[in-house]
């Protein structure tokens, strides 16, 4: 790309101009969502500035939800905001595939805990009872937007987390146990700030909200099987309740 001109002398800021120009490109679709940014370097060299003028210019855009900076690895471009819909059958890879996007997951935590309150209360358990916990990132075209902590009692379910790592499917584990499908009993949605495990796993910034939607899924028979905390990235999710 050419060299821009900057209106250097205008009383505009130049750090103002670039984010602007960035921005318009951006809305043009010159940079896809999801697509990445040149280097600052590249940048910088477009724009004649120094790169703590262009640094500036880019935390603008991140301000404005544009753009997500992921340390060691580049600038990006937020992509649309995904429409998750929560009704009474749930499943992630059907929402995000339902939207044009690939779904991809990773685990990141397993094993047994003594329940919680909520879990315990989610569950029908007394509470310090073992569950098992899958605890998983879900992606939508390699874009982190969820954090998913999944409890499932121990007793019933003692070789959940094995089955999950042969079939990478909570519904497939499931199945491997004897539950054949299940649904959504219940759904609360809050709002926080994120924590900084979460940043780091959600590759967002500090200042952007996070939905928290508390979950209950039972089985055939209508016994509780699964209760779930994600958490979802504000500017990137927006959560559609449906009739349970």
């Amino acid at each position: 790309m050419a060299a821009s001109k900057l209106a250097r002398g205008s009383g505009v800021a130049l750090w103002r101009q670039i984010a602007a120009e960035l921005e318009a490109e951006i809305s043009d679709r010159h940079f896809p969502p999801g697509g990445r940014l040149p280097t600052e370097h590249e940048l910088a060299e477009r724009f004649g500035v120094n790169r703590h003028t262009l640094r500036r210019a880019v935390a603008a855009l991140e301000e404005k939800g544009l753009v997500r900076i992921e340390q060691g690895r580049g600038t990006f471009v937020q992509g649309g905001t995904i429409d998750y819909a929560v009704g009474k059958r749930t499943r992630f890879s059907e929402n995000i595939r339902r939207q044009a996007r690939e779904p991809s997951g990773r685990l990141v935590r397993s094993g047994r805990f003594a329940a919680d309150g909520d879990v315990a209360r989610g569950l029908g358990l007394r509470r310090g009872t073992q569950v098992i916990l899958l605890e998983t990132v879900g992606m939508a075209d390699e874009v982190p937007i969820s954090l998913g902590s999944h409890y499932f009692p121990a007793r019933r379910f003692p070789g959940l987390i094995d089955a999950f790592t042969q079939t990478g499917s909570i519904s497939a584990a499931l199945s491997e146990a004897g539950v054949e499908d299940y649904w959504r009993k219940s759904t609360r949605v809050t709002a926080r700030l994120p924590h900084d495990n979460e940043t780091e796993l959600l590759e967002m910034p500090r200042t952007r909200p996070l939905l928290i939607c508390d979950s209950v899924n039972v089985d055939q028979d209508g016994d509780p099987i699964e209760f779930g905390r994600g958490r979802f990235v504000a500017d990137r999710v927006q959560i559609s309740l449906e009739s349970l």
